[in-house]
Formats: C-alpha cells, structure tokens, sequence
C-alpha cells in the first residue's frame, strides 16, 4: 500500500473518532514492520497538525500546521486560506500557483465541493492542484495541494480524509471558543439577577445602621464592596470553592443585618475540598435561593445550612432551608426551560438554578448537574457534586 494511501486510511480514523487515548508505558514499543512504522509516523504527524488549529485558523496557526499538512497529504507544496477564501500561508515551493490558489479557494467556499485543476498551471513539473473544504457544520477554510502527480480516486480520498480531519480540528476550536462566550453570557445573567434583588435591601440595610451604629454601618459598607467587587470581577470562569464560600459569607453577612436573629446559617466544611475548581458563581444564587424563597418566606426565620464533603474523587456540595419550599413540578418544569403561569417566587428561583444546573453540566458532564429536593412546607435541599480534579478545569 503507498505512503499516501496509510495516510488515507489512518486519517479516517482519526476523523471517525472523538478522542484518541495514547497509553504510555515505561518501555517505548517496538516498530518492527513497515506498516507500524506508517502508522506511528502519521499519527504522530496528524497529531502534530491537529494542536495548532485547535487555537483556532489563523494565519499563526496556519504556517504551524501546513508543513504537517504537506506532509500528510505528500504534496509538492499546500495552501491554506481561511473561510472567505484568503490564502493564509504557501508552504513549499511553487508561489507563482498562490494566486491560481486563491481564486480556486473563493469558489471552493462558496460551492462547498472540491476543484481540481489540472490544466494552465504554468510551473515546471507540476500536474494538479486539488483545493479541498475545510468541513465542519460549514465550510471553516480551504486546503489547497499541489501535486507533480495527477492524483487519482486513492490519492484524493486521502487528501478529503487529511481536510476533513483539519475541519474537525477548527470546529472544535469554535466549539470551544462558543461554549466559552456561553460561560460568559450565564454568569452576565446571574450577575443581572443578582443587581436588582440583592444591592437595594443590602443599601437599605446598611441606610438603617446610619444612624443608631455608623461602626456597624461602617462595616457593612465595606461587606458590600468586597462582595459586589467578587460577584463583577472580569476574570475567570472558574473559581475556588474557599473564594465563593468567602464572597457567600460576606452575602450573609449583609442578609443576617438585614434578618437579625431570624437568620441562622451553619457551615461545614471538609478543608481538603477548600482548594476545589467550581464555576464562578455557581454557588452564590443556591445560597440567595434558599434565603429569599425559603427564609424570607416565613414568619419565624429559620436555618441555611451549607456542607462541602469530600466524597473520594468528588466534592459533594449543598444548600440547605427549613423554610417554605416548593412545589416540585413548578421546579421541574423551570428547570426544563418552561415557564409556569402564577408560580410567583418559585417561578424566579428557577432562573438561577438552571442556569448553575447548565454550567455545571457543560463544564463536568452530565453526571454533575443539581439535585434538588423539595416539597411545600418541607425547606429546599439543592446539591451539586463537583470532581475534585478535571483536566482544562482551573482558575
């Protein structure tokens, strides 16, 4: 079988595949046949092509990966152009083809197929230009190959399998880069949720203690900016558990103001879990939850306990009310996106969970979504469980 074809088949693979696992051992394996040899060396080389472009096409990122790319493809020279048909990089020999190049990648881009040209090349040797889409859900680029050969049906199946596989490479950079604007947006709306209903009784609590303890006053002030200067921070998705729980505790600390004696918190929590990587404000709207839909509720006050387990691998957070709950249905059908004529508070509770429930879900798997136990009259327990470590997770 040529070089070219492996390169066809072993490509396929990884294009077919989502994730590629390398064990490694202590001893490096033995190659001992020409066919591992091959298989290894693309491998290698197709790895090699994929870390630039999951950054994202770039004409920095484009020059890094066209050398693995021409070699990939066992071309004369390639090029690369991105989604409106600007050449990015030339790698090889052959620039006089560059323009023929760019004028093929525009028409490539906008019919989404592939042009071969074979014919009023103009250079020494060379036989076939094969401009290949860059594919993902849309056309992301162009590849372009020259060739001294005229490629046929075995050469360019390998060639749509080695554009193919760069497609795949660029979506998931924009994947990635969408899921990370997404994280944006979540926590710019939990942040609107938190303006309107938290700063106007905090300011109203601390324009109370003017007056009869200006100390006290004081330092409620000084609460409400450090947990206002947390809450809008500019940085990061992710945050430890010990800095929410520390931005929590000034949060209660301006509610218990407000609440006096009526408001009783209880924290534990395990200290190997303090330095866990949890997304920014996850915990922060549970916590306003069971404060303004379940203690504030009712006539007597009542108790918001949070506990932090390490549970092995997992740390198992919850937030706890003896306060009013609610009626399960109305939570469940708030947490799948339907909203429930005249559920009042609840209805707004539900704006917060499920937005914590989706990050929680996007950032770990399904496997870490919020449980929610509830019942009218019987106080709210919401829990989240977050792994301890989480390869890409940090702060």
């Amino acid at each position: 079988m040529s070089t070219l074809a492996w390169v066809g088949v072993i490509v396929a693979v990884l294009v077919v595949a989502t994730a590629v696992v390398v064990l490694r051992t202590r001893t490096r394996p033995t190659l001992t046949t020409p066919a591992e040899r091959a298989v290894h060396a693309t491998l290698h080389t197709a790895s090699s092509a994929a870390a630039p472009l999951r950054g994202g096409l770039t004409a920095e990122s484009a020059e890094l990966a066209a050398p693995y790319l021409r070699s990939l493809t066992a071309a004369d020279a390639v090029g690369v152009a991105d989604a409106d048909g600007t050449v990015l990089v030339w790698d090889g020999p052959h620039e006089g083809l560059a323009e023929r190049f760019a004028d093929a990648a525009v028409r490539c881009v906008a019919d989404g197929r592939r042009i071969l040209i074979t014919s009023g090349l103009g250079e020494t040797g060379v036989r076939a230009i094969v401009v290949e889409p860059l594919t993902g859900t849309e056309v992301l680029g162009v590849l372009g190959v020259v060739s001294r050969t005229t490629p046929g049906p075995g050469a360019l199946s390998a060639i749509t399998d080695v554009a193919r596989y760069a497609g795949s490479q660029i979506q998931l950079a924009e994947l990635d880069a969408s899921r990370a604007r997404l994280d944006r947006a979540e926590v710019r709306a939990l942040r609107a949720q938190i303006s309107p209903h938290f700063i106007y009784n905090a300011l109203s609590t601390v324009a109370s203690f003017v007056r009869t303890d200006p100390e006290r006053a004081r330092e409620l002030i000084l609460e409400f900016a450090d947990f206002t200067r947390y809450s809008f921070r500019a940085a990061g998705e992710y945050t430890l558990l010990a800095d929410e729980l520390r931005n929590i505790d000034r949060y209660l600390t301006l509610e218990r103001a407000r609440f006096g004696e009526s408001l009783d918190v209880r924290l534990q929590v395990a200290p190997e879990v303090l330095n866990v990587v949890l997304p920014f404000l996850a915990l922060q709207p549970l916590v306003e939850n069971a404060v303004r839909h379940g203690i504030s509720g009712t006539p007597t006050g009542g108790t918001v306990t949070i506990v932090a387990d390490d549970e092995g691998a997992d740390c198992v957070i919850s937030v706890e009310d003896d306060g009013v709950g609610m009626d399960p249905e109305l939570l469940r059908s708030g947490l799948d996106g339907v909203t429930a004529a005249g559920s009042g508070a609840a209805e707004t509770a539900h704006v917060g969970l499920a937005n914590v429930d989706d990050r929680l879900r996007a950032a770990f798997g399904d496997d870490y979504g919020l449980v929610v136990e509830t019942a009218p009259g019987a106080g709210t327990k919401v829990s989240m469980r977050v792994p301890k470590f989480r390869p890409g997770i940090t702060v």
